[in-house]
């Protein structure tokens, strides 16, 4: 299983939404998208992103001002 990393870090909205959602099509069924962003709204918006794909938002954490959330892919 390969480890799947995007760095959306000092993108504003909607640019870290839409660039996973261009990540997530490389990335099997089953396997997670780990993201880190700067942006306050990404929480919401990935949130969001992931009841409207169906896919799991597995972690969603805070260090500083950094978001990371985990997104399995369904």
């Amino acid at each position: 299983m390969a480890e799947h990393v995007l760095n959306a870090e000092g993108l504003n909205c909607p640019l870290p939404i839409l660039k996973a959602k261009k990540a997530l099509k490389d990335v099997p069924p089953g396997e997670i998208l780990k993201i880190s962003a700067t942006d306050p709204g990404s929480v919401a918006d990935f949130a969001a992103f992931c009841n409207q794909t169906g896919n799991e938002l597995v972690s969603s954490t805070t260090e500083g001002n950094v978001y990371r959330f985990e997104i399995r892919r369904t």
